[in-house]
Formats: structure tokens, sequence, C-alpha cells
């Protein structure tokens, strides 16, 4: 955090309840309001702080990005008193896979309301690459991608364990009913590994049944939701964490995994592409995933070096210090 900018980042009326960060990522805390990721961490990272009301804002917080959720005429409301206020407005689409994109912008009303909202605003960050040229086409200005940053430098947050403690495979989706997660075809590919496989449910008897009938009868199965740190430590007890995600998203899968210094192999979302180059789903099919999810499995070797590049280049592009120096260049060339 090099305190160049202290970003204020407005969900109008969102559910997260107002969340400053001062010291950054700070500490794991399982009773955090909300852990410093997502659009949480653009905040965390300049040791900003979170809004759902912009009434709340310090007049002296000049520099704002506004979180477009599913009501777009509150975000237009809010964005035109920003405005009237004198400050810095960039926008950014809170659900931003391309699925999740496509059903918001699918109605005509949504549509105009978006378009109108960011030709008002002072810039568009994309928190994937796939958006930029979307804002531009509306007519937003200033489009850019920033990816969402993790405190990777922080020891504080250092989940990794000696890798003779690491065994099996972690599932890093959960949702059953997106098609383009393909969920069920990362479970059936991990059952095809040979290796202890744990996959989260969080549909209750509905999902059991589904995780019995994929015919991995042996998983480790995490019933519900878990405090962010306890779900992280889970995670950096196995060796590969296996999702085949097509949803284009920003990348908490993969986010998590450098947290927990795990390699992250497949999806196709941001953070994967940029951390995980030699592993990520993007340009991969199938087989090509479960040809190196076999030998993460098996080779120390390469394990260790996919480990190790992947944090090398988090250092470089996603640590808390590396997005906290580019959002500041942003906002100082609005």
């Amino acid at each position: 955090m090099d305190g160049l900018v202290q970003l204020a980042v407005l969900n109008p009326g969102g559910n997260d309840r107002e969340q400053a960060f001062p010291d950054g990522a700070g500490s794991p805390d399982a009773a955090a309001p909300h852990p410093p990721v997502n659009y949480h961490a653009y905040a965390a990272c300049t040791g900003g702080t979170f809004y759902r009301d912009p009434a709340r804002i310090p007049a002296d917080r000049r520099s704002v990005l506004l979180v477009l959720r599913r009501d777009l005429k509150e975000c237009l409301k809010a964005l035109r008193r920003l405005k009237g206020e004198g400050r810095q407005v960039a926008v950014s689409l809170k659900e931003s896979g391309l699925h999740q994109v496509a059903k918001l912008l699918g109605a005509a009303e949504n549509l105009e309301l978006f378009r109108e909202i960011c030709e008002l605003a002072d810039g568009c960050i994309a928190s994937t690459p796939d958006l930029v040229e979307i804002y531009r086409a509306v007519g937003g200005k200033h489009a850019q991608f920033i990816p969402t940053p993790y405190p990777v430098e922080s020891k504080k947050w250092d989940f990794a364990l000696p890798l003779a403690q690491r065994s099996g495979v972690f599932i890093g989706t959960r949702e059953w009913d997106t098609p383009s997660r393909n969920h069920a075809a990362a479970v059936l590919l991990a059952a095809s590994l040979g290796a202890p496989v744990t996959v989260v449910n969080e549909d209750g008897r509905a999902g059991r049944k589904r995780i019995a009938a994929t015919g991995l009868v042996k998983a480790q199965v995490i019933e519900g939701w878990l405090p962010y740190p306890d779900y992280l430590r889970l995670i950096a007890r196995h060796r590969i964490v296996l999702q085949l995600d097509r949803s284009a998203v920003p990348g908490q899968v993969a986010g998590d995994c450098l947290l927990c210094g795990v390699p992250c192999v497949g999806g196709d979302g941001a953070i994967e592409r940029i951390a995980f180059p030699n592993s990520s789903g993007f340009a991969e099919g199938v087989d090509e995933v479960h040809e190196i999810a076999s030998r993460l499995l098996r080779d120390d070797e390469a394990c260790t070096a996919a480990i190790k590049l992947s944090r090398e280049i988090a250092l470089q592009r996603l640590a808390f210090t590396a997005v906290s120096r580019e959002l500041a260049d942003y906002f100082t060339g609005l």
C-alpha cells in the first residue's frame, strides 16, 4: 500500500456494510465484515474505504470507484450526485463475468442506463480484460483493465504449507447451475486423476446427490460456508486447485490460490491468465488440463516451479503495492 490515493469504493444500496481499510489488508480475521478481496480489495490496497451510501463519503475523498450493481437507476442517481460534488468517478460492473454481464444488459432499459452511466463517468475500470471494449462501445472514457489485487506481499496473508503437507485436488468452483462454470465436468475430471478430491457443497441434500451422481464416492465434502481464513487454510492443504470455468470472471479462485501457494489448474479468469499462464484453461482443452493436473500432482519439481512462477508474477502485477500504484496513476490521468 503506497498511500498515493485513498480510494472510496461505492456500492450504492448494496448489502455489504461500510468498511475502512486504514492498514491495507490488515490481518486475516474471520469476524471481519468482508475480506480484502474483489472490489473491497481496490479500497484496501489504497488504504481506502468501501461504502454503500454516497452521503457517507467525506468531502476530501475525491477519487471514487462506483460499483455498478443490478439496480442501475440507483447507480445513475449516485453518479450524478458524486459528479455534482466535483469528484472523479470511475465505474465498474460488480458482477463482471461475461454470463453476468449478458444477463444484466439483456434488458433494453438496463442497456440504456449502462450507456448513460458510462458516458457520464470520468472513466471505466474493467476487472477483466474482456470488458474493456464493452465499456468503450457504449461511450465509456479511459476504459482500462486493472486486476483485483491480492495481499501476496504480506506475511500475514501467507497460508502456504510445505509441499510434503499437501495432498489431493480441491475443486475451485461450486455452482452446478451456471453452465459456463462447468462444475460437474470439473468434478468428473478430478475423479479421473486418482487423487483425493475435496469439493464444497453449498446446496445441501441436492448438492450431495449431485456429487454422488458423479461417482466420486470417496470425496471429502465440505458442507456450507466457511469464514475466509478457514477457507484458505482448507485450500492450502491441497496439491492443486482444479476448475474448468469459462465465465471470464475476475478470478478469485486463482487469487485464493496465490495466498495459499497452490497451483491453479484450469479456468479463464483474469487472475488465472496472469498468474498461472502455464496451467490456466484459457487456451487449453480438457485433455491438456488433465495432463497438466496429473503432472503437478506427481512431480514435486514441476509443482514447485509452478508455485514460484505464480508468486513472482503476482508480486509484480497483482500485489496490493502494485495495484495501488496502478490505481493512483489511473485517477491521476483522468
